[in-house]
This record gives structure tokens, sequence and C-alpha cells, in this order.
């Protein structure tokens, strides 16, 4: 694994408790009682705290599901998921209550005011926060099964296939249903038809180079070159990864340009940036782009320790 210098080590642990207790468990195997006590202070103190404290007494978050970006029902339990609040916290069932008892779930996502059509990248988030927190709701199944049909030939999803007759995969798209398949699978799910889909979108990716065009080999866009944290529905390349290595894919050489951007990015001081702030209202900013991303450097640090572990 790459080495960790004592201040960098030091300046994660001087963090939220969101960073710490995943500093301990992803790049210095801390014993699992120990991180999980330091997981439990998300709820009670920091970024985690303020969010569970911004909660509408009918459980939702800005009193709306899914817009205003980014502080919606939505987009807060995400952000509390990517903290590591821990499953089966009762402010967050509630949130995930208000999701799906609601008029216009189904087999997919009706959003109100939104869209008309079914939206997989929404179903994707929905499974994926249900799953995570252990809210049990009869109609998750049917989204399941409905979110992993509509993976398209070339392995990967699109949101836009319903509304406007996409015929490509979207980054985007395809980055959400995989992070919930994982979370599907990290929760006992056993259906062979998660795992297959998983590989299929794995693929798809690879094929891509995480970022690249399939045909040209040119950047597909720019933004996904830039990090950012939290990426709301948004893809870059470090999302991708960290991905890839939280399910421990088997390495494949497809990758390398990917990791080499990710190592391109790293300051001379050893911590990563945030270089991309997705526009819209926050409950705060947990980092600044003036200063190094605790986040991205944790995120990067346990990439680079999957890369050398897998490829070797």
């Amino acid at each position: 694994m790459e080495t960790v210098s004592t201040d960098i080590s030091a300046w994660l642990l001087e963090g939220d408790p969101a960073i710490r207790w995943q500093t301990m468990r992803d790049v210095f195997d801390a014993p699992a009682p120990e991180t999980e006590r330091e997981r439990e202070r998300v709820a009670k103190e920091g970024w985690g705290r303020r969010l569970l404290d911004l909660q509408d007494p009918e459980g939702t978050w800005a009193n709306a599901v899914y817009s205003p970006k980014w502080i919606s029902t939505t987009y807060t339990l995400l952000l509390l998921r990517h903290l590591g609040l821990a499953p089966g916290n009762p402010a967050a069932l509630r949130g995930c209550e208000r999701l799906w008892d609601r008029p216009g779930v189904e087999d997919g996502i009706v959003l109100p005011l939104s869209t008309s059509a079914r939206d997989t990248c929404v179903a994707g988030m929905f499974v994926a926060l249900a799953v995570y927190f252990g809210y049990e709701n009869p109609q998750i199944d049917g989204m399941i099964d409905w979110t992993v049909g509509q993976q398209m030939s070339d392995g990967g999803w699109n949101c836009r296939v319903l509304r406007s007759g996409a015929v490509h995969g979207s980054y985007h798209t395809s980055i959400t249903v995989l992070e919930m398949l994982a979370e599907l699978q990290a929760n006992g799910y056993e259906d062979p038809r998660l795992e297959e889909a998983a590989v299929r979108g794995r693929e798809f990716f690879l094929a891509h180079h995480l970022y690249k065009s399939h045909r040209t080999g040119e950047v597909s866009h720019r933004a996904y070159t830039m990090f950012s944290f939290p990426p709301r529905w948004h893809y870059d390349v470090l999302r991708g990864l960290d991905y890839f290595q939280s399910v421990a894919a088997p390495w494949d050489e497809r990758a390398h340009d990917a990791v080499e951007l990710l190592r391109s990015k790293q300051r001379r001081d050893g911590r990563w940036p945030v270089q991309n702030k997705h526009a819209g209202r926050v409950w705060f900013d947990m980092e600044t782009g003036r200063n190094p991303s605790r986040w991205n450097t944790l995120r990067a640090l346990r990439v680079l320790r999957w890369v050398d572990e897998s490829a070797a």
C-alpha cells in the first residue's frame, strides 16, 4: 500500500467523526469494535449531527422529496450515507419512509413536478438508501427488478431512455445503479442477476477507461476528470474508482489511465483537493476549494490501496 505519512495520518484523524471512522477502517485497519465506536459519533456530533438536527418534524428535509438540490430529503440522506451514519438510525428511517410512502412510487419512480417518466437514477438512489438504512417496503423488490431490467446493451444505464430515447449508457446513471447493486449485495441479496448486471456495468466503465470515449479515446467530458465531494448525482473518475475498490473488483489494465489521473491530482503535500462544486443549495459546506480535502484524500488513499493489492 502507498505509505501514508505521519502528518497526513494525523490530519485525517483530526477531521469529523465521518472522516475518522472511515480512515480507521480503510487506511489503518483498526479493529472493528474501535471503528464502530467512532462511527457511532456520526449521529452525535459534527456534520452528521448537524444534518439530523435539520430534519423537519414530518421526517423530511426542506419539506421536499427530491428538490431543491442539495437540501431535499433524497440528497440529505445520500450525504448521511456517505458520512456512514449507522443503519437503523430512526431519523434516517423516517426520511426513507417519506421517500417511499407517497404517490408516484411503483415499479419505477415518478417524481411529482419533476418528470412524468420513470427515472432510473432516482430509483437507484431510493433503493440504495432503503437497503443501506434498513428500511423495509414491499415495493423495493419490484423497483430492483425494474432498475436491473433497464440495463442497456452496452452494459450501462441511462435515465434518459424513457424520456428521450437515449441509446448509450450514461456515466451518471450507471454509477448510481452500480452503487445500488453493491449495496444490495453487501446486505445479503443473492440473486445471481445482480452480480451479472454488476459485471456488465463494470465492463461499461472499463471499455471507456472510466472517462474516455470508446470510439476516439478522448476524454468524454472534462468534468469527469475533476473530483468533487459530495458527488450528488454526478460522476467523476474518483467516484468511479472508489466504487471499484468498494467491491474489491479484480484489477484490469483498462483502469490504469484513471489511476494515473488520480495520482496526478495529488498535491506536493500528499493531499488531494476538491476541484468541482456542483451548483445548488447546501445546508453547510464541509470543505472549501481553497484547502486540501480530507474526503478526497481519504478516498484516493483507499483507491490506491486497492490498486496495490489487486494488481499484486
